[in-house]
């Protein structure tokens, strides 16, 4: 009985902590967590926003031959490219590009040195195994439109059109992730997409206000 109360008191003692003097010390009171409380329940929520035509929707980019390797890695980069250009915006259906940007565009094979359209990267973002077609191209603002093309049935399909003017462009985990400056000293914005199944398109995961990554404090462009 005795040795039972003193291997009690010995595991208080450690749970616990001592004084100086030996005796049992408090570890404190632990702060009750607490749910979060609604402000102004009685307020109406603010209505969901109208999507665009095509939003958030795989399209199939017209004029562009099919690919029945199933590898979209054949698929011609400049014939996508100016494909896409001309179907325009998904969201309005007008021009992606000045009348500058789409020359230089149309000069790509004659002129590669002027080109803005970045060397192509294949990366597999759906997780099926296969790659997907990554295009960059460069705005004299600096920002990159940034397209992701996915081979559906052999059709060479967008499933991501994005704008920003980015620091860096990162593949993680089949995540594709955006790092944008923004007006505060130390401080970055991470933007993340990732393959939703839903809507079989890359969709915003994440936009983060984060702390700058070293790499990033001098613009580049992720080669």
């Amino acid at each position: 009985m005795t040795s039972f109360a003193l291997a009690a008191t010995g595991t208080v003692v450690l749970l616990s902590g001592c004084t100086d003097s030996g005796e049992p010390r408090s570890a404190g009171h632990t702060s009750a967590a607490s749910a979060p409380v609604r402000l102004w329940p009685e307020r109406k929520p603010a209505p969901q926003p109208e999507r665009g035509k095509g939003e958030n929707l795989p399209a199939a980019v017209p004029q562009v031959p099919p690919v029945p390797s199933g590898d979209i890695r054949t698929a011609d980069l400049l014939t996508v490219v100016k494909a896409q250009a001309a179907a325009g915006s998904s969201l309005g259906g007008g021009p992606q590009f000045d009348s500058a940007t789409m020359r230089k565009i149309n000069a790509c094979a004659a002129e590669p040195a002027h080109c803005p359209v970045r060397t192509p990267q294949y990366r597999d973002l759906t997780g099926d195994g296969k790659a997907e077609l990554i295009v960059g191209i460069e705005a004299p603002d600096q920002s990159l439109a940034l397209w992701v093309f996915t081979l559906d049935h052999g059709r060479v399909t967008r499933i991501m059109d994005a704008g920003a003017t980015p620091l860096s462009v990162e593949i993680a985990n089949g995540d594709l992730i955006l790092r944008e400056p923004t007006g505060t000293p130390g401080y970055d914005t991470r933007t993340v997409y990732v393959w939703d199944t839903r809507t079989r398109t890359m969709a915003l995961r994440s936009m983060e206000f984060d702390q700058a990554d070293s790499a990033t404090l001098v613009p580049k462009r992720t080669p």
